[in-house]
């Protein structure tokens, strides 16, 4: 048996697929989400996997997880990021889930969600927003993060994204150090991430999810303003595919229940 888990994001989606062990690869999300789909499909099926198979189970998450009309099951992308997150730190933690237009918290006890938190009413807060600035400064986030530790904090006061984006054009004017700069882009994101965490039972552990999750500086800085340990994942990104996928074993393992 196949299990696969599709996590469609707004800017990525990433796929899980889970025999024996993971095997996992990711794909721009582009502007059409079931042409996203239909490209991820063709991806397995030139892998010699058919979704349509008896022996493959689909189960569908994220922003365009509608989308997947092959999928078996769509479940919540809160279940399927605790659940991923528990797999790659292997035991009950807070999963932090920096994602392209939301922000979450999920905090995991006995394998289940116990609480969650989201904020998905401005970008400020998210990968959208470092991707937004990082265009702006004419780098990608990974240079952007570089040059942030270089840097020393500007402060980027604006709650809202489009204003956030004015006050950085001033300072390019002003000619301030791009370094700096980078440095308050990505310091105002982890204010705004740590704002959300503190109004969140965090458990003593505490894991990063999503597509800075293998930033250690970004780990760090939020570390340093949580007062709490929190661990970067290398395949953080992959923690809503591969708890779709791991669903779709719990669901599916039996074929004859399909």
């Amino acid at each position: 048996m196949y299990y696969i888990g599709i996590d469609i994001g707004s800017t990525a989606s990433k796929i899980a697929v889970l025999q024996n062990d993971f095997t996992n690869f990711s794909i721009p999300t582009g502007w059409n989400s079931k042409e996203t789909a239909k490209v991820i499909q063709k991806k397995l099926m030139e892998d010699g996997i058919d979704v349509f198979s008896n022996n493959v189970s689909v189960v569908a998450t994220g922003y365009g997880r509608i989308s997947v009309s092959y999928a078996n099951a769509i479940v919540t992308e809160i279940s399927c990021h605790g659940k991923g997150g528990i797999y790659l730190f292997g035991q009950d933690c807070s999963v932090i889930d920096v994602g392209g237009q939301d922000t979450k918290v999920i905090t995991m006890e006995q394998g289940v969600v116990s609480d969650f938190l989201m904020n998905d009413k401005c970008s400020a807060g998210t990968g959208k927003f470092l991707e937004i600035m990082a265009n702006r400064l004419g780098i990608t986030i990974d240079e952007l993060f570089d040059m942030a530790q270089k840097g020393k904090v500007i402060p980027i006061s604006s709650l809202c994204t489009v204003f956030a984006e004015s006050e950085i054009i001033n300072y390019m004017g002003e000619g301030r150090d791009k370094e700096d700069i980078a440095a308050g882009v990505v310091d105002s994101v982890a204010n705004k991430v740590a704002s959300l965490c503190q109004r969140h039972r965090l458990s003593k552990n505490v894991i990063i999810t999503g597509g800075i999750s293998h930033c250690i500086y970004f780990a760090k800085l939020l570390s340093q303003k949580l007062k709490k340990d929190v661990i970067p994942m290398d395949q953080g990104r992959y923690a809503g595919a591969i708890g779709a996928a791991l669903i779709a074993r719990e669901k599916f393992s039996n074929p004859s229940l399909m």
